[in-house]
């Protein structure tokens, strides 16, 4: 398990708070937000549908624009921050939907060359050269030019796994990874993510929904309503 007592933490977030709408129809769905995360957590968030999970995941990824509080990245301050620095700050997350999210016109290899093109350092050759380690890592390096529809749930997911951490991203984000899948295909997923994770020394972020992958958090952080609720470290053998 990882000792945060002694790190910077990667993710610090202090009295956040964030409301949909505008004038009357106005409303406050986060509330005096306070969560820090250090280097090589990972921290799974659990709580029901409509309590905030997924609208703090957004804004932790730079997708949203932090509205009221302190939301630090990476040192990065983003209340208040333009959309240069948002895009700037969603270039050090890789981020894994619920539905994988995956481009239905492009192969495997594609879709996850895709994850290295923001971030405007490598040529194409290096992109695929890159791309096809990260399939191969997932287990797809028999699947790389398969597009989406020929792919079963769990390949699919396994190749938004890859895009995601084919740049070695400092944060991982995950809304509802295992939501499609079946329980084996939902260990194999979070199971991959926590060993690549570890292995490129990332930081994890986990919404779900799924009590059957708890045991891999060093914390588990609960939402209702809009608030923390509840921030506990898992006792784990070491």
């Amino acid at each position: 398990m990882q000792n945060s007592t002694n790190q910077k933490p990667v993710i610090s977030i202090h009295y956040l708070n964030h409301y949909f709408g505008q004038g009357q129809l106005r409303k406050q769905v986060l509330f005096d937000i306070n969560l820090e995360i250090a280097a090589g957590e990972i921290v799974i968030m659990t709580g029901p549908s409509g309590s905030g999970k997924t609208t703090l995941l957004t804004l932790v990824s730079g997708l949203r624009s932090t509205q009221s509080g302190s939301m630090r990245i990476l040192g990065q301050e983003l209340c208040g921050a333009t959309n240069e620095q948002l895009i700037q700050a969603r270039r050090h997350n890789g981020y894994i939907f619920q539905a994988h999210n995956l481009h239905r016109s492009l192969t495997a290899l594609q879709n996850v060359q895709m994850g290295l093109e923001v971030q405007s350092k490598f040529s194409r050759p290096e992109m695929e050269e890159c791309a096809t380690a990260m399939l191969e890592q997932v287990g797809l390096g028999n699947r790389l030019n398969y597009y989406p529809e020929n792919l079963s749930g769990g390949q699919k997911q396994r190749v938004a796994i890859a895009r995601a951490l084919v740049s070695h991203p400092a944060i991982v984000l995950a809304d509802e990874p295992t939501a499609a899948l079946d329980s084996k295909s939902g260990r194999d997923v979070v199971n991959l993510m926590q060993k690549l994770a570890k292995e490129q020394k990332s930081t994890i972020l986990l919404v779900t929904h799924d009590n059957r992958i708890l045991d891999i958090a060093d914390r588990i952080v609960h939402m209702e309503d809009g608030k923390l609720v509840n921030n506990s470290t898992m006792s784990m053998a070491a």
